[in-house]
């Protein structure tokens, strides 16, 4: 065995997340220490992309705050990560949809996946 697939698989704490892709709707839930008070904020927007496996895999968030679009990545197993949650399933071609960011207004909506997600 690998003994660096060892040492990551016994010290990382893998989260409980959803089945999500490019172009679904997620809000993170997660934890920010401002000294010594911690806080929860929350940053709900599109997935860009998805990229890595295993314990160094990473997703990014794009949300339009005001008329600026701001993204986050987010490794999948950050400790500080409470909770992810599906708001709604988009429906797009790609698995990295960079294209998103230079589209404004109508142009930009992605089309809602209403088929029954698959067991």
């Amino acid at each position: 065995m690998d003994l660096l697939k060892y040492v990551q698989d016994s010290y990382v704490k893998e989260n409980e997340i959803p089945n999500f892709s490019s172009g679904d709707t997620i809000t993170v839930t997660y934890e920010i220490k401002e000294g010594v008070k911690t806080r929860t904020q929350s940053f709900k927007g599109v997935v860009l992309q998805r990229r890595g496996s295993g314990t160094t895999e990473t997703f990014t968030i794009r949300k339009m705050s005001g008329a600026v679009g701001v993204e986050r990545i987010f490794p999948i197993n950050l400790p500080s990560i409470k909770s992810i949650e599906l708001n709604k399933r988009g429906l797009v071609r790609r698995a990295r949809i960079f294209y998103l960011r230079e589209l404004t207004g109508k142009k930009a909506r992605i089309k809602e996946d209403k088929r029954k997600p698959k067991a």
